[in-house]
């Protein structure tokens, strides 16, 4: 009897053949999962090596000196401004305590840093002295703390930048701050006095022509009085004189003939003071810049002064240090009233005083010349400081200034390239200085700022 063929028989084979396929399906998807995380791991190396040598970069190219230090305060990183500063160099500050970079006598110490680590507050701006390899130097120093990955201190970096650096750039700083805002004060009067000096040339032009027909007329009318004097006295003297008499007694001829004088000369004085008024607006308001000649600052101030002195009416003491040529390229005749000027209003600033004194210096600084005008009166009001300069304002008693003498000065000064500046002085009352460039024998005449 023959046997039955099994057909089972064959079915493991299968088996073991999809499941050894099946391994190798996995042992490849995980073979390709392995090799795409090693290449995103090695792209990710690369960045972050890039990004470490930038930030390398960054800090070794830093001027300021930078230290990190961990919680003992050892020095685990530096970057080259800190190795070029310490003894030692690059091999030498690693693993050093902080104790040995910081001077004995700074005033921030290292328990001061420490307590930064503890308290996790920040440094800002304190003054250490360093221990750098050429001695003892003065840095100011920010810090902050250093965090790990669960929040908790692991130490301080600190970034120091010489004092004397800082010092430099503040006053540079200010020096600027300064500077623009004077420049922006003298565009201000500059634009100021240009637009006011369009409306007085306006003004002036339009009472010009009145004021001179009122001056002439009044001089006309004085001669003609002479004339009528004359003819009345003539008339008064004949013996028909006396028909008359009673007419000249109810008339009152002879009080309007004493008064007529005096009533001319009220209108003739008024005029002039207006024409004054007028011939100061037009001074103001004129645009002329005619080449200027070379002339001695010095010489113009002494005879400025002399000539003021000489009418005030009572004694002035005078310190004068006018010594050494002053030259200046410009108008003498414009600087001699501009110093004219600012004499007079010291004198008259100076009128309540006992002992008048008044103080007049120039000297040269480089290409520019100075001259100081200060006297010891009461000096002038803080809150009218910035205003003594705008025309037409005036501390003077009505009918004694027209308000616009600074100002015209003031102008002058400026066309000349130059400064006009007053300031209180410590000791008491006003110095006025007038700043201008000197001329330069390799300029030639006009150019030394007489124009500008």
């Amino acid at each position: 009897m023959t046997d039955a063929v099994q057909p089972t028989a064959s079915r493991p084979l299968v088996d073991d053949d999809q499941l050894w396929l099946s391994v190798m399906n996995k042992m490849d998807e995980t073979w390709a999962e392995l090799v795409g995380q090693q290449v995103e791991l090695e792209r990710k190396n690369a960045e972050l090596e890039g990004a470490h040598a930038f930030m390398a970069g960054v800090f070794d190219s830093m001027s300021d000196v930078l230290v990190a230090c961990d919680t003992a305060l050892r020095v685990v990183r530096t970057n080259q401004a800190a190795e070029r500063l310490f003894p030692g160099g690059a091999d030498g500050l690693v693993g050093r305590l902080l104790t040995e970079l910081v001077d004995p006598h700074s005033p921030t110490t290292v328990a001061d840093v420490a307590n930064t680590i503890v308290r996790r507050q920040r440094l800002e701006d304190r003054e250490f002295i360093l221990a750098a390899a050429g001695g003892a130097m003065p840095f100011a120093v920010n810090g902050t703390v250093l965090y790990d990955g669960r929040g908790r201190p692991s130490g301080v970096v600190l970034a120091a930048r010489p004092l004397g650096e800082l010092r430099r750039a503040y006053t540079e700083l200010d020096r600027a701050h300064r500077s623009l805002k004077d420049a922006q004060a003298q565009l201000v009067q500059a634009e100021k006095m240009a637009s006011l000096g369009r409306l007085v040339a306006g003004v002036a032009h339009e009472l010009n022509n009145p004021i001179s027909f009122v001056y002439g007329n009044a001089h006309t009318l004085r001669r003609f009085t002479r004339r009528l004097e004359a003819y009345l006295a003539a008339v008064h003297a004949d013996p028909r004189a006396a028909d008359f008499a009673r007419q000249r007694q109810d008339l009152r001829i002879d009080m309007v003939l004493s008064e007529l004088d005096g009533a001319l000369s009220g209108i003739v004085d008024g005029a002039e003071r207006v024409r004054d008024i007028v011939a100061d607006l037009r001074r103001f308001s004129s645009d002329r810049r005619t080449p200027g000649t070379i002339f001695d600052l010095a010489d113009v101030a002494r005879t400025a002064l002399d000539w003021i002195l000489a009418t005030c009416g009572r004694p002035v003491t005078v310190h004068a240090d006018l010594d050494g040529a002053l030259d200046v390229d410009g108008h003498a005749g414009q600087m001699q009233q501009v110093i004219m000027n600012l004499v007079q209003n010291a004198v008259d600033a100076m009128e309540g005083s006992d002992s008048p004194t008044l103080d007049i210096a120039g000297t040269r600084r480089g290409g520019r010349v100075c001259l100081t005008i200060r006297d010891n009166g009461p000096g002038i009001a803080p809150e009218i400081m910035d205003r003594i300069f705008d025309p037409f304002f005036t501390t003077k008693p009505v009918g004694k200034g027209t308000g616009l003498g600074l100002a015209i000065c003031y102008r002058m000064v400026t066309e000349h390239g130059g400064m006009l500046a007053a300031s209180r002085h410590p000791a008491g009352g006003t110095t006025m200085t007038l700043d201008l460039p000197a001329f330069m024998p390799d300029d030639g005449p006009g150019n030394s700022g007489a124009e500008a």
